[in-house]
């Protein structure tokens, strides 16, 4: 490997992903899914292209803006942060609103509770969502860049904490995937590491600030048959594996993000009596919630098809859990 990447930097831009593409060349390994973009708002006024990091820059603006004691601090956020969603916030509102903090997520967050109990706004962040595990209270995860400006808006006007997860996988996804000129697969903001440049499409996102309720789960796509819950990356997934169920099964799927996974909105989530059916293949559990009135159709039938093909099943009925 390391000799791999010693020939790749000594080769010209663009000349890798040429050779990278011939036949038995080894390819790059990444996760797939396909980026579904929200559709572009008109309640908020005026909009702009962004993805998901300009976003979150966009709303520390807002917020910095709006509120004359909000501070933002962590590791690294005074020249931008390793992900650059801080960029050129110190420089406009100052270095002791924007400023470093050392390398101790319990001394940022231990921070951040002093400067809110002095009556300021205290917007921390933590580099890593490793080392955040002392500090959680109410989590919220966003999917896109929409959703994310306005749930960080809402996490930093909530009086309570709020611990707001940046997936990292949708930073720049949400612009561009794999180079479509060498197929490499990595960017870096609108140039490829090989020098090729491609058009990219964003999401619409409002200028202004606006605001996404916490604790409120969105239904984006209703079903009869079976309710798929997930958050951030992975509703791109179960987007693509509903319509999948639809098209290979006829299988009707309510697909429903849940934002906020703490405290989570149970009323969207549970408001059908459901039924929990886990499958162990494997040493693993995959869980569904399948709607009573599809397994009082189907629910034998299912078990049978499970117990042919050599799993284990446990399938039982709950109402609202």
């Amino acid at each position: 490997m390391a000799a791999g990447r010693a020939l790749r930097g000594a080769l010209p831009a663009g000349l890798w992903g040429r050779l990278s593409r011939l036949p038995g060349a080894p390819r790059r390994a990444a996760a797939h899914f396909a980026f579904q973009p929200d559709p572009a708002p008109s309640e908020y006024g005026q909009t702009q292209k962004m993805n998901l990091f300009q976003s979150i820059t966009s709303a520390l603006d807002n917020a910095l803006a709006k509120d004359p004691t909000a501070v933002v601090f962590g590791e690294d956020v005074a020249f931008g942060g390793v992900f650059r969603c801080t960029v050129g916030l110190r420089d406009k509102y100052g270095k002791d609103r924007v400023f470093n903090t050392p390398l101790c997520e319990q001394g940022i967050v231990g921070f951040g509770i002093g400067v809110a109990v002095a009556g300021a706004t205290a917007i921390a962040e933590i580099q890593f969502a490793d080392y955040i595990f002392p500090a959680f209270d109410q989590v919220v995860i966003p999917r896109s860049p929409l959703q994310a400006k306005g749930l960080l808006l809402s996490c930093i006007e909530d009086k309570n904490p709020c611990i707001f997860f940046e997936p990292k996988i949708l930073y720049r996804a949400a612009v561009s995937f794999n180079c479509t000129i060498c197929d490499i697969g990595v960017e870096i903001n609108m140039t490829c590491i090989s020098g090729c440049y491609r058009d990219k499409t964003v999401e619409q996102v409002p200028v202004e600030p606006y605001n996404i309720p916490l604790s409120q789960a969105e239904v984006l796509q209703t079903g009869s048959d079976v309710t798929m819950v997930a958050w951030g990356t992975q509703v791109h997934v179960i987007k693509e594996v509903a319509a999948m169920a639809q098209e290979k099964l006829g299988v009707s799927c309510e697909v429903i993000d849940l934002r906020t996974i703490l405290p989570w909105d149970t009323e969207t989530v549970c408001k059908y009596k459901l039924v929990k059916m886990r499958i162990r293949m494997k040493g693993s559990t995959l869980s569904y919630d399948i709607h009573h009135h599809y397994f009082e159709k189907n629910g034998k039938n299912l078990a049978l098809v499970v117990g042919k093909a050599g799993w284990t099943s446990d399938i039982r009925g709950k109402a609202g859990d």
